[in-house]
């Protein structure tokens, strides 16, 4: 019986994947869904939250890392050891809120770039877990908008696809050195 992934949370100095950034066409493939949960995917999941952790991020989908698979990992509380990670692999978005909310958004993939996104506060989502259990979420706040993020991943939308201030978005691109040509918006 397969065992749940533990990762330890903090920073490795080499990290075991590389992170692609805004530009990269990996990052714009839409990612294809996971046949079987077995231990290539388990590894595969151990080494994004690595990843992740080690670049201070709280949510990363496998295209970010090269990957073209339908794998999420998400940690919004990564200096509480106690807080229980998600695994979120072949996500479906079943539920939306019809109430939107700005916040403030980063990405691993695009880092030191911070600008407020407009999406639904709450979302219900069916995935399956690491060990391939079907499980059902609903979450709002911080935790809902990561799900969101990551989801785009997957389709290979970035978040400043979704920026709505293009002044701004430019402005913030150029000063850390990406090209807003990269930018796909999201009408």
């Amino acid at each position: 019986m397969p065992a749940p992934v533990i990762v330890e949370k903090k920073k490795l100095e080499t990290p075991p994947r590389q992170i692609h950034f805004l530009g990269d066409r990996t990052l714009r493939q839409p990612a294809k869904r996971v046949a079987k949960v077995d231990e290539e995917i388990r590894l595969l999941v151990k080494e994004m939250f690595q990843t992740m952790y080690s670049s201070n991020g709280i949510g990363l989908a496998a295209p970010q890392v090269g990957v073209h698979k339908q794998v999420i990992v998400i940690d919004i509380e990564p200096d509480k050891p106690e807080v229980e990670t998600l695994v979120l692999i072949n996500p479906v978005i079943k539920k939306l809120s019809r109430q939107v909310c700005d916040m403030e958004e980063g990405c691993l993939s695009v880092p030191n770039v911070f600008i407020d996104v407009t999406r639904p506060e709450e979302v219900e989502v069916s995935y399956k877990d690491e060990l391939g259990h079907p499980r059902t979420l609903k979450a709002r706040g911080l935790l809902s908008r990561v799900i969101q993020h990551e989801m785009d991943h997957l389709q290979g939308v970035l978040f400043v696809d979704r920026v709505e201030n293009e002044l701004l978005l430019t402005e913030e691109l150029r000063k850390n050195k990406f090209s807003p040509s990269a930018v796909k918006p999201i009408k």
